[in-house]
């Protein structure tokens, strides 16, 4: 068996072999990445070989390629920010990089991570592009807020949503000296545009979603919604992956890091290398969950009433949300609160 590391870049790669030694096989600089260069390379190794890249910018398409070489017997996606041996090196280059790869990769010390299959990176590509569209618009709209804030001796009405069907008929209807009314009126183009775009995305999401059953199962806890449910069953990719809850909160990023030494455990700040979409998503649930669900929201006061703050709560209902997703998708069911059974005692004998 040969060993192969492949440091990847956006303009060229170089990659190493080696044996079971350490000693070189062979190794080369791809320029401009071409498939055909990679494949050429591994056909013309004497041994298969297993191949390590790190999950750095557009991974995707390099693993997908190395899947289809004949030489190549395993792929293994190393995380970039815990491969400590490459990242605290003083003397930097290329060559030893792939050459500390190959050692991790040797000793089976690489520090792994998933590999979402082709059609999970491309539903995760429709959701976080209308992610991308979501923020644009939240910036647009803030641009409109300050143009109409600006302007002295202007009447606003008061509107339950500014951007309604209400609040853009009077915006549209506005007349501003210039440049600000030509600017609202390209603000208002932009903001249409990108309305359209958002809804063509969440309907190709709905109509994923509608294919999932895991989605559906999801979207039966408190404050998940089609959107919400998509993120988080693309971000987990398999609820086998996770044998217990505390993994999965552990991946989402709502456990909070411990340190035990000498028999003091102290809890610190939430782990820091997580999966930020799925962190987001159960916090944003958690806002929701705790206004439209009794169990939660009496479960976030009882937090705040012990002198919480109100980041510290939400995350607290975030974390209890991600156990129960846990089961629901393990079990393959919906929610359902247990509510408290009332028993009812036997009436006592009137006295008059």
């Amino acid at each position: 068996m040969l060993y192969t590391a492949i440091d990847y870049h956006r303009k060229y790669s170089v990659v190493r072999t080696e044996d079971a030694t350490g000693n070189r096989v062979c190794s080369a600089r791809i320029d401009q990445n071409e498939p055909a260069a990679f494949a050429g390379y591994f056909a013309g190794l004497p041994e298969p070989s297993r191949v390590v890249l790190e999950a750095c910018w557009n991974w995707g398409w390099l693993y997908d390629l190395l899947g289809e070489c004949d030489q190549v017997a395993d792929r293994v996606l190393s995380h970039p920010y815990k491969t400590r041996l490459i990242a605290d090196a003083q003397i930097k280059t290329d060559g030893l990089d792939t050459k500390a790869l190959c050692t991790l990769l040797r000793g089976n010390l690489i520090a792994a991570v998933h590999a979402p299959s082709p059609a999970t990176r491309a539903r995760k590509y429709v959701i976080r592009q209308r992610m991308c569209w979501v923020g644009m618009r939240t910036r647009l709209r803030n641009r409109i807020h300050a143009l109409i804030a600006r302007q002295r001796g202007l009447e606003r009405p008061q509107f339950s949503d500014q951007f309604g069907k209400k609040g853009l008929h009077w915006l549209k209807g506005l007349t501003l000296p210039a440049p600000d009314g030509e600017l609202l009126a390209q603000d208002l183009k932009a903001l249409a545009l990108l309305g359209e775009l958002i809804r063509e995305l969440e309907k190709q999401t709905l109509a994923e979603n509608a294919l999932d059953p895991a989605a559906a199962h999801l979207q039966s806890l408190p404050g998940v919604g089609p959107i919400l449910a998509a993120v988080m069953v693309t971000e987990i990719d398999g609820i086998g992956r996770f044998h217990r809850a505390d993994k999965l909160c552990a991946y989402a990023g709502l456990a909070p890091t411990t340190h035990a030494s000498g028999g003091h455990v102290h809890h610190g700040r939430m782990l820091p290398f997580c999966n930020k979409q799925l962190k987001w998503a159960f916090i944003e649930a958690a806002w929701v969950a705790i206004g439209c669900s009794d169990y939660f929201g009496q479960l976030y006061r009882q937090h705040r009433a012990r002198g919480k703050k109100a980041n510290i709560a939400i995350t607290s209902i975030a974390r209890r949300m991600c156990r129960i997703a846990w089961q629901l998708l393990t079990q393959k069911r919906d929610f359902t609160p247990n509510l408290p059974k009332l028993i009812l005692s036997p009436a006592a004998p009137r006295k008059d």
